[in-house]
């Protein structure tokens, strides 16, 4: 299984993937004029000022959701086997994907924006949307929408859950093994996996609005405490911050590894942790109430810097600074570093665990395993509301009964089940998913850009309500040139009395009358 699971990666994060993923975000960072820096300050206002609706979640409670998906399992285990099999330049692709995908997330997450729907009282939206309604093609947007559920609804979820039993084995032992049908376990990693398939299920079972409300609480609070720890041992250890940027800058051109395996682990578990153009943020995105598109984006392009520049750097500095990591070589059981144990695993939350330890004995191990616990949980949130998105998707054409509760079923085994299989298969099948997701979901942003520029034109139109100083934004697609946005369209409708059609008409004759 694992060789079969190696072979379908090597296809898919073949470097046609991870020049994509870094050309995506370079092409729309100039295009935009580098909207993730110009529009920084005003992301703080938006993500202050946003409020909720009856049909939809405020800005900042997108974000949390969408951040519960980008803050997990990648800023711990994943920042780790990014050094362990790419070396300490890796870090350095990490922030390079996080700054040029701040803008692919901006373009993302704006179309999921213009092109969503109300579902049963519920915004709805995403990639399967925005390809259907803007690249007008449905069966592309059906392959997504599969790809997605299976990704998110079984292979994503067993990563996560793997490495909550991975830090809770390494922090509280691993008790007595069990003999199970599916294999022999340790109890911790049973009770684990038990534990948050109950947990996981009260909460889905409840709907968007709890998970929002959830992750609006739990993610902040965690990624604080993960921050200020992290912040603690990187000034107690102040004097080694210049030679660990010196270390991190030279081995990104000159890796120890290989510069093909520190840009390729860097951008393999940047994208992992980041998100940036794997098109899951987006459905996120779409579930906020916003007053124009373009907001949504903003909010969702300043994720990527708390995610990455934030978390998965404090994480870096803290391996980097302590020295608890190894960096594997190109064949087995080699190593171009070897700072611990030769069976510790690069695929885990054991050199964060370790590097904690050490800044602060008696405080790593539990620590991590309580704040891989909520990151990783809550994701495993985010993934269910992706997967749950995307069989709403398919329900508008087939009204088949029982998807949604067979999906809940489903993601509780696939998370008790990933909580006790290996890390390493854990892991490879968690890529698969975030592969074909990032192939089909570039490419369509891609080709919408060339046939319509609908994340183009909405930003101007922001810039130059902006500039008016408008008290309120209105957002009039149809004066965009952007077609089948039809959310907004009623939307404008309501807000003014009077038709989008209606108006762009109105202005066009008064532009006539003016230039006779």
């Amino acid at each position: 299984m694992q060789s079969f699971v190696d072979f379908l990666n090597g296809i898919i994060w073949s470097p046609a993937l991870i020049y994509l993923c870094l050309g995506a975000g370079l092409f729309y960072s100039i295009l935009t004029r580098f909207v993730q820096v110009r529009h920084f300050f005003e992301m703080w206002r938006l993500l202050l000022s946003g409020k909720s609706s009856s049909k939809g979640i405020s800005s900042f409670q997108a974000l949390a959701v969408s951040l519960s998906g980008r803050v997990g399992t990648g800023n711990i285990a994943g920042v780790a086997a990014a050094i362990g099999f790419g070396g300490p330049g890796a870090v350095f692709w990490m922030w390079v994907v996080a700054f040029f995908g701040a803008a692919t997330a901006y373009a993302e997450s704006t179309l999921a924006q213009i092109y969503k729907e109300e579902d049963n009282g519920e915004f709805r939206g995403g990639p399967a949307y925005y390809i259907e309604k803007a690249m007008g093609q449905k069966w592309y947007a059906w392959i997504f929408a599969i790809s997605t559920i299976f990704a998110c609804g079984v292979l994503l979820p067993g990563v996560q859950s793997n490495s909550i039993g991975n830090a809770v084995e390494a922090a509280f032992g691993s008790g007595d093994m069990i003999n199970t049908a599916i294999g022999t376990f340790s109890f911790a990693k049973i009770l684990t996996g038990t534990v948050i398939a109950i947990m996981l299920g009260f909460i889905i079972f409840g709907g968007v609005k709890r998970i929002a409300s959830f992750t609006q609480i739990v993610v902040p609070f965690m990624a604080l405490a993960y921050i200020i720890t992290a912040f603690v041992i990187i000034l107690l250890n102040i004097g080694e911050v210049p030679r660990i940027f010196a270390m991190i800058i030279g081995d990104a051109f000159t890796p120890m590894a290989g510069v093909g395996a520190a840009i390729g682990w860097g951008v393999k578990r940047g994208v992992y942790s980041n998100e940036a153009g794997q098109g899951t943020g987006p459905h996120a995105a779409a579930a906020a109430s916003v007053e124009h598109p373009a907001q949504q984006g903003l909010v969702q392009s300043f994720s990527i810097y708390i995610d990455t520049l934030l978390v998965c750097s404090a994480t870096a500095f803290m391996i980097l600074i302590t020295g608890a990591y190894n960096v594997h070589g190109g064949a087995e059981g080699v190593f171009l570093v070897q700072n611990l144990a030769a069976d510790i695993s690069a695929n885990g939350p054991v050199f964060t665990q370790t590097a904690i330890e050490t800044a602060l004995p008696g405080v790593g191990k539990p620590f991590v395993a309580f704040a891989l616990f909520f990151f990783a949980f809550t994701t495993i949130l985010a993934y269910y509301y992706i997967a749950e998105t995307n069989i709403a998707y398919i329900r508008r054409t087939f009204k088949v009964d029982g998807l949604m509760f067979i999906l809940k079923i489903t993601i509780m085994a696939a998370v008790f089940y990933g909580t006790v299989k290996t890390a390493n298969l854990a892991w490879a099948m968690g890529d698969i998913g975030v592969g074909l997701m990032a192939w089909l979901n570039i490419i369509g942003i891609l080709i919408i850009f060339f046939l319509a520029k609908p994340t183009m034109a909405a930003l101007k139109d922001y810039e130059d309500q902006q500039k008016q100083g408008v008290d309120e934004y209105i957002f009039n697609p149809v004066k965009l040139g952007i077609k089948n946005a039809t959310y907004w369209e009623e939307k404008y409708q309501r807000k003014t009395g009077k038709s989008p059609h209606t108006a762009v008409e109105a202005s066009s004759e008064t532009a006539q009358e003016t230039s006779i």
